[in-house]
């Protein structure tokens, strides 16, 4: 699993806050077998600078800086948004998260407007589910978080859920009357 970080500069005060938050997640992610790359424009000069005034690597710490690759995903400027000398911008003023699954097809992408910091306990959320998705033949429910019940895929026979899910398969009751909210405790 890997987890692309696209940000619009070096030295933008949210993207610091972000890089921040993901370094003290990285044992988190680690657990998850996720990896992270944060890529920007700038060059790699100024991510070491960036992560020495970040990270304190100019006070003899000795962890290597995982931003150190440059991209640029071309987006455009949401309405409002445009470069400034207090907030530096590139063309592309958003920050957008890709995850990809170890088969490295595209799982998800999230993009923020530059000014709106990315929810991390969301995106650590968003990886539980897709690795429970991917493994089981269970889909997560709207607000779930992990332990809660998830539900059976439609296309699992009621026969073989039951065989699946052996702490059982209970469906929702609906006005309708219909029984294809089925759910089960997470395997």
């Amino acid at each position: 699993w890997g987890i692309l970080f696209s940000h619009p500069r070096d030295f933008t005060p949210v993207c610091t806050t972000e890089l921040g938050r993901a370094a003290k997640l990285a044992p988190e992610f680690s657990k998850r077998n996720v990896k992270l790359i944060a890529l920007s424009i700038d060059s790699v000069q100024d991510h070491l600078s960036w992560c020495k005034v970040r990270f304190g690597l100019a006070q003899g710490a000795t962890s290597k800086p995982w931003s150190q690759g440059r991209a640029c995903t071309g987006h455009l400027p949401g309405k409002g948004e445009k470069a400034s000398s207090a907030q530096p911008l590139t063309l592309s003023p958003c920050a957008q998260v890709f995850i990809f699954g170890p088969d490295k097809k595209l799982k998800l992408s999230i993009l923020y407007p530059a000014t709106t910091g990315r929810n991390f306990d969301e995106i650590l959320r968003v990886v539980d589910s897709l690795q429970l998705t991917a493994y089981k033949k269970v889909a997560t429910p709207v607000d779930w978080k992990p332990g809660d019940s998830v539900m059976v895929v439609p296309t699992l026979p009621d026969e073989e859920a039951k065989k699946l899910f052996p702490k059982g398969v209970f469906t929702k009751d609906l006005p309708s009357g219909k029984k294809y909210l089925r759910y089960t405790p997470q395997p």
